[in-house]
């Protein structure tokens, strides 16, 4: 993890200077770069010219001088430097702010000496002095208390420095009773009161020490600095590199400074840590003792020193770092996966993965900000299940966290809370859902429960994994790859289960990957007898990621049959439309005859029917009102069903309008079936067909298969259906037995 990280050094300043207290590894070297060839012709420079004469060259102006890989390699300009050149070499600082005359004897002797190497140890780091590197890193108070990011040729430096106030007095940016009054200062207050606020949360306790907030203090400025290798751009997306150092930022640096600027603060403590350090530093200087000496007495003598060592070990390693700042214990870690931003064979899996600000990821809201990147964890749903983790000191750590829980430090009016987390850790188990440990808990999920699981994951004490069944009836598969080797994995999984029942790791392996289709019962158990002593094997095999759980999907066919059936239907009651409407129009014409007068102002109605008591050839007519009054005769009754939704259904079918159907005509789709993508969003005819399916079925089915019928998308797993629907595993497996002619299964990993 961070694989750019090449050493975290602690920079401090005072009215003597700049300096490097302590730093991690004791001698950080970075990568080795190519630098470009030198020609031979200075003409090769002129590349345009290269190009248009390249076949007038002969070979041996072409090749460059490569013989000395020394000179091919790329160096800082000020990482090699002259052994007789005259260094000025000052003390490490201390209370008394004075230089000691027997280091300053020893400096001197470097020019005449032997013992110019074991000097360079002390005062230069990747080729800089380290009271010049210090001067860069600890910059002025205007330039304090904010993020600071510094590119010097291959190298960046990341860290955010804090000074103390005029006067030498450290404070909180809070506590300061004079602001700019016209708000130049905002942002810079705004980002010290966070880096303030953030201390004060991690604090557990005040410091044991006398409080010496106030008194003057000759450190003026620290600064936790990480050193990284820059990557080159062109290894990465583009914008990746800069998310990459924005969480380390956020998520080490920053953390880590605001602890101990809180404590500068209150006790002075990283204060008194730098001048004994310095003392130290003096001390094994003076008598020309190795720098591997120095560093490893230190490790045995500053906490903040064994902090820095701890923190950069465990970011190299991917693991969580334990560490402790002033009796303030802290834990600090990088996503597992943060390399990935500058590999370019992981790069599209981050594509659409979301960092702080960006709303593309669809799981943001259920793991938070600090979370949501370069974790790649399972969703926090409800049909999930958690899966508590062994530390690396083994099973007993969960007895100390119990017992730390019901310590007499807790207060209480946390007492209560406290036991009722114990109860959680008891009850979590694969095989209960998160829904049903808030049940059984009678907690809220969103409030109380993902909350705890956040937690034990983020400090990774427990992992989200896909609920197992009691019997082991749950189908596995391989993961593609593992993390350690097969071999070591074997002994370590020997030396836990030690029955000669069970079988070697490898052919538990290759029972497991030969039934892929069956659950883990019917594979590899197979005697109720052995459920206990396989159930532990699920979870060794869990906890290492040996495992992937294999879920239920399914999707909706629309048979050939199907479509033709509905296809016939809707024909035919088109034509039985269309001949109502020609009936219909045909009656409604007779009504809305009018009389068309003629010459002599007689007024004859065309093509009039015989009405009841008019007589043919005689001179009387009926009245305009009595022949309005009387209504034409009712064709049909008894057809009660909504004209225009038939209309457009029937305009549907007969149109195709399916988004299966294509280009292609309605022979060739009736005869062929179709998926249907998202049943919840069906369309007209999809929604006919999902109708049809359900012609001769109990009510009961019907209904239920209505019900769920909008999560068979083949996304949502069957825990999913389950919870979402909430429906029992038995009422699923009778939708899926009476409607298995339009469903298709099938096994996908979560």
């Amino acid at each position: 993890m961070a694989e750019t990280l090449i050493a975290i050094i602690l920079a401090t300043s005072s009215a003597r200077g700049g300096s490097v207290v302590c730093r991690w590894p004791p001698a950080p070297r970075s990568s080795p770069r190519l630098s470009r060839p030198i020609p031979d012709d200075v003409s090769l420079y002129d590349n345009p010219w290269r190009a248009s004469h390249l076949q007038n060259q002969d070979e041996t102006t072409l090749p460059f001088r490569w013989e000395d890989d020394e000179d091919y390699l790329w160096h800082r300009p000020n990482a090699k430097r002259g052994r007789s050149v005259s260094v000025s070499h000052t003390g490490s600082h201390s209370a008394s702010g004075r230089n000691s005359p027997i280091i300053e004897a020893v400096f001197e002797g470097e020019e005449i000496g032997d013992g110019g190497d074991m000097q360079d140890e002390y005062d230069h780091i990747l080729g800089y002095s380290s009271e010049y590197l210090a001067s860069l890193l600890c910059p002025k108070r205007s330039l304090c208390h904010q993020k600071f990011v510094l590119k010097v040729d291959d190298l960046l430096f990341l860290g955010h420095p804090v000074c103390a106030e005029s006067g030498g007095v450290w404070r909180f940016k809070g506590d300061a009773r004079s602001s700019d009054p016209r708000g130049r200062d905002i942002r810079k207050r705004r980002v010290s009161e966070e880096l303030s606020t953030a201390a004060a949360e991690l604090s557990q306790a005040a410091s044991p020490t006398t409080s010496q907030a106030g008194l003057p203090s000759w450190l003026q400025a620290f600064h936790i600095v990480f050193v990284h290798d820059l990557p080159d751009p062109s290894s990465s997306v583009s914008g990746n590199i800069q998310k990459y150092f924005d969480i380390i930022y956020e998520q080490v640096a920053f953390t880590l400074t605001a602890v101990l600027f809180q404590e500068q603060v209150l006790s002075h403590f990283v204060e008194t840590e730098c001048e004994m350090l310095g003392a130290l530093k003096d001390e094994f200087a003076a008598k020309s003792t190795s720098f591997l000496r120095f560093n490893t007495q230190t490790l045995s003598s500053s906490s903040i020193a064994v902090a820095i060592k701890t923190l950069f070990e465990s970011i190299k390693s991917r693991s969580l770092a334990h560490i402790t700042i002033h009796s303030i214990p802290l834990e600090l870690q990088l996503p597992p996966y943060l390399d990935s931003l500058i590999q370019n064979d992981d790069s599209h899996e981050f594509a659409d993965a979301l960092y702080p600000g960006d709303e593309s990821a669809s799981n943001s809201s259920s793991w938070g900000r600090d979370m949501s990147f370069a974790w790649r964890l399972p969703s926090l749903a409800p049909w999930k299940s958690l899966l508590l983790l062994e530390s690396p000191e083994g099973r007993d750590s969960w007895a100390d966290v119990y017992e730390n829980i019901r310590g007499s430090h807790v207060k209480d009016e946390d007492k209560l809370l406290a036991e009722q987390l114990i109860k959680f850790l008891e009850m979590a188990d694969v095989t209960l859902s998160l829904a049903d440990m808030a049940s059984l808990l009678d907690w809220d999920l969103e409030t109380q429960v993902f909350p705890i699981v956040r937690w034990l994951v983020h400090h990774r004490r427990a992992k989200i994994v896909d609920i197992v069944h009691r019997g082991l009836k749950t189908v596995f598969t391989l993961p593609l790859k593992f993390d350690r080797p097969l071999q070591q994995l074997s002994v370590d999984f020997r030396k836990v289960f030690q029955d000669p029942s069970i079988p070697a790791l490898p052919e538990l392996m290759a029972r497991i990957s030969r039934s892929s289709s069956e659950h883990f019962y019917s594979a590899v158990v197979k005697m109720k007898d052995n459920l206990p002593l396989y159930h532990d094997i699920v979870l060794w095999m869990l906890q290492r990621d040996l495992l992937v759980t294999l879920h239920l999907r399914i999707r909706v066919v629309a048979t050939a049959e199907l479509k033709r059936k509905v296809r016939r239907y809707w024909d035919s009651k088109s034509r039985r439309r269309v001949s109502w409407k020609d009936a219909q129009d045909e009656a409604f014409a007779l009504r809305g005859r009018r009389h068309t007068p003629v010459r002599g102002g007689e007024e004859h109605e065309l093509g009039s029917p015989h009405w009841p008591g008019s007589r043919r050839g005689s001179g009387s007519q009926p009245s305009r009102a009595a022949v309005d009054g009387i209504e034409p005769p009712i064709l049909e009754e008894g057809l009660d069903f909504d004209e225009e939704l038939d209309e457009k259904i029937a305009e549907a079918v007969a149109a195709s309008e399916t988004p299966d159907r294509g280009s292609r005509g309605d022979d060739e789709e009736d005869n062929q079936p179709s998926i249907i993508t998202d049943p919840a969003r069906a369309d007209i005819v999809q929604r006919q067909w999902l109708q049809t399916m359900s012609e001769g079925k109990e009510d009961a089915i019907r209904r239920r298969f209505d019900q769920i019928n909008r999560y068979f998308d083949g996304k949502c797993t069957d825990d999913e259906i389950l919870f979402r629907a909430e429906i029992s595993r038995k009422q699923l497996r009778e939708v899926l037995h009476h409607y298995e002619d339009y469903l298709q299964t099938f096994l996908h990993p979560s």
